[in-house]
């Protein structure tokens, strides 16, 4: 593919957009400044990436140039070899980069994410790996410097959690996080097995893409909203007040509580958001239904009942089902370091999607 349109066509795009950014209204929308400075950002580095790989695709032309005047065997011939693998590596590392830009960015990648952490399968087990999987995106998190908001928790007996929800903000939150959606499995001795056997349970994660108020339509009247006290840990404040709050949309029969706030109205503010949320994962489910056979190649569905991942103590072990990845340092994992997981996962996704434009420019 020759890269060398697509490069020019973003520099013309990044001069475009680095003008509007200089205008003195440019802010007036703050929504839409936001918005303009993303994509600054972006095409600045696709820029970058696209004159690196230019100049080394050049100085490769010449590598190869040179080892032909040599004569074979010679020293000269053999260093050039040399460095020519180093440079077609990187050419083909600059050039995948390029090619991925092309893809257009998903719209939602950019938006602030409610993650849902429920316990499955293996009862007090289970609610223990919840508490430990919240900890472990709570690390991610704050090594990213994104903001992690509790909503709302159901906390277990010996200090699990049944459920968790809770509100991420940052930069390309959704982006790196919307493959975490489906069923993690773990493999351990638990705290409470005094025979030493290894238990399997299951915690299932969701994913959601903040909604915004034009997404979704949600009628008053497809409505019914109850408050009551709020249980659970909260401290004197929130467990004395009806300040939980509870929301049941009719026609999903989607049903948000929310009560980790002191105000009932910031909990009815969130619970509509989530609800939100959870209307806007459903409507985008049913779209990629209808494209289920063209994207069955693509990384992970996101359905809830998929395993996507298990991480086995005993080996310290954590693998990805769906690239067939295992690394060997679970216990750097679950500390919160999930790069080297997530970094192939947005990769991925992104080759499929390249893949997917290709083809249709050929029908």
């Amino acid at each position: 593919m020759d890269l060398q349109p697509f490069i020019e066509k973003f520099r013309r795009r990044f001069q475009e957009v680095e003008a509007q950014l200089g205008a003195p209204d440019a802010f007036a929308n703050p929504a839409r400044g936001q918005e303009l400075t993303r994509e600054h950002a972006r095409l600045r580095q696709l820029v970058a990436d696209g004159d690196a790989w230019l100049k080394a695709t050049h100085e490769l032309s010449e590598n190869q140039a040179l080892i032909a005047a040599e004569p074979p065997g010679s020293e000269m011939a053999l260093m050039a070899a040399e460095e020519g693998r180093d440079l077609e590596a990187r050419v083909a590392s600059l050039g995948l980069a390029v090619q991925l830009g092309i893809v257009p960015p998903d719209p939602t990648d950019s938006r602030n994410t409610v993650l849902e952490i429920r316990a499955g399968a293996g009862g007090a087990e289970s609610a223990l790996f919840a508490a430990d999987l919240f900890r472990m995106y709570q690390r991610y998190a704050e090594d990213r410097g994104w903001k992690v908001e509790l909503m709302d928790s159901s906390p277990s007996d010996l200090g699990g959690l049944k459920e968790v929800i809770c509100l991420v903000t940052g930069e390309d939150v959704y982006k790196r996080l919307k493959h975490e959606s489906g069923v993690h499995r773990v493999q351990r001795v638990p705290a409470t097995e005094a025979q030493g056997r290894i238990h399997t349970s299951t915690v299932t994660v969701a994913v959601l893409p903040e909604a915004q108020e034009v997404d979704v339509v949600i009628k008053p009247e497809d409505l019914e909203i109850n408050v009551c006290r709020a249980g659970g840990h909260g401290g004197q404040g929130v467990n004395t007040t009806d300040s939980a709050v509870r929301v049941f949309h009719k026609p999903s029969g989607i049903e948000v509580r929310c009560q980790d706030q002191r105000s009932q109205q910031k909990n009815k503010a969130q619970a509509m958001m989530v609800l939100r949320s959870r209307l806007l994962e459903r409507k985008m489910a049913e779209e990629n239904a209808k494209y289920a056979q063209a994207r069955k190649d693509q990384v992970g569905s996101g359905e809830r009942s998929e395993k996507i991942r298990t991480y086995n103590f005993p080996q310290n072990r954590v693998t990805d089902h769906r690239l067939e990845l295992t690394l060997y340092n679970l216990s750097v994992f679950i500390d919160g370091d999930l790069e080297p997981m997530l970094r192939p996962l947005v990769e991925s996704e992104l080759k499929s999607r390249l893949a997917a434009l290709e083809a249709q420019s050929h029908v």
